[in-house]
């Protein structure tokens, strides 16, 4: 799930590139575990900073369109590049990995019952 470019421009500037583990919530659905790439994906050269969010569930359908809340945990790794592509998909599983033994710790685990993701209905909050 890639964030729009406005989204991605109102992200701290002063937020390190690289890999992140935390928590998503599409919708009002359930919460999962997700790995967060902040940065300029220099195996795909990108011209343009991007914020990509991989959650660790598989979906029935897509959910373009649909609000996508996530909080942000912890740093797995700095942003590279790779020799091939698959050297970046095992990169990818590792990171998955990580994320999954991070988030099962009680201190992270606590955070996905957090009153962020369960706003009523329909309620939008901007944050300044």
């Amino acid at each position: 799930a890639n964030f729009s470019e406005q989204v991605v421009e109102s992200f701290p500037s002063d937020i390190s590139t690289g890999i992140y583990y935390g928590w998503a919530c599409v919708g009002n659905g359930d919460v999962h575990k997700m790995v967060l790439s902040i940065g300029w994906n220099p195996f795909y050269k990108n011209i343009k900073k991007s914020v990509e969010t991989h959650i660790i569930h598989t979906f029935k359908e897509d959910f373009y369109g649909e609000i996508l809340s996530i909080v942000i945990i912890g740093y797995i790794r700095p942003e590279k590049n790779f020799d091939s592509l698959e050297a970046l998909i095992s990169a990818i599983q590792e990171d998955i990995e990580e994320a999954k033994r991070q988030l099962d710790l009680p201190e992270h685990l606590k955070l996905k019952e957090d009153n962020f993701f369960h706003l009523r209905e329909g309620k939008i909050v901007n944050h300044d």
